[in-house]
């Protein structure tokens, strides 16, 4: 287990930093083209600026790339895409259930199919002895794609030697009534806040600004707050755009300097 300090302890620097968003991944196209819409929208007001909000998004056709080509898919990608936005392929390790071959051949229709950019290896293992397994799906995957921009979709912090193999590691996912009392491993203040990605449902309006004081406090520049809630299990919250999006925006994707 990582040791962990509190929030009293010192804080990582978030200056000069850019913290920006990291989307977990919507419905299909055709169920949300408004939170497509949007994030396209979001990337091309933006541009190639530094200060551009949109990190990554999650392509999920079918918990994975799906059985056959989707063109809806492939169309809200290429806008993403086209827009300076790195799109990356969603692979459920199944926290280790999961064949090697299996997870092989989901990363070559991604990238056959839909040209992304990376993976979110979603419920990614995060015990030492997992460790191998990992890295050995990690090294396939940048054979297949050199550039591969690889998020670990832990969920919670791991053994530190996971951080030698992901570019972001996702160190929280979960509410936020456990989201604000949360505390950081003490392993993670030697790397810069753009390895570590916190995603958080359930924050209401009037805490945004508490959570992305969280946020920075604990190194995080990449980050989703959403007031959408799971209802106890039975929704996805990250599934859709949160009621404060435009207050999002343009309270990030810029220098921090606090």
């Amino acid at each position: 287990m990582p040791h962990l300090i509190s929030r009293t302890g010192a804080p990582h620097s978030l200056a000069g930093a850019t913290m920006g968003l990291g989307v977990p991944g919507y419905a299909h196209p055709l169920l949300a083209p408004v939170e497509w819409a949007t994030l396209t929208s979001a990337a091309a007001a933006a541009g190639s600026r530094p200060e551009a909000p949109l990190h990554w998004v999650v392509l999920n056709v079918a918990n994975g790339p799906g059985a056959r080509p989707d063109p809806h898919c492939l169309e809200a990608a290429g806008r993403l895409r086209n827009a300076g936005v790195r799109v990356i392929g969603h692979l459920d390790l199944a926290y280790g259930a999961r064949g090697f071959g299996e997870l092989v051949s989901d990363a070559h229709r991604f990238l056959d199919w839909y040209r992304i950019d990376g993976f979110l290896l979603d419920r990614c293992p995060s015990e030492r002895g997992a460790l191998p397994e990992v890295r050995r799906t990690t090294a396939t995957l940048r054979a297949l794609l050199p550039d591969a921009h690889l998020v670990f979709g832990h969920g919670t912090h791991p053994y530190p030697g996971y951080a030698e193999d992901a570019d972001q590691l996702v160190t929280f996912s979960g509410p936020w009534a456990e989201y604000r009392w949360s505390q950081v491993a003490e392993w993670t203040a030697d790397y810069p806040p753009e390895r570590f990605c916190h995603l958080v449902h359930g924050v209401p309006r009037g805490h945004l600004e508490e959570a992305l004081r969280v946020a920075r406090w604990q190194g995080a520049g990449t980050i989703w707050f959403t007031d959408r809630t799971d209802r106890r299990g039975t929704v996805d919250p990250f599934g859709a755009l949160p009621g404060y999006w435009d207050e999002i925006v343009s309270r990030i994707g810029h220098p921090v300097s606090e």
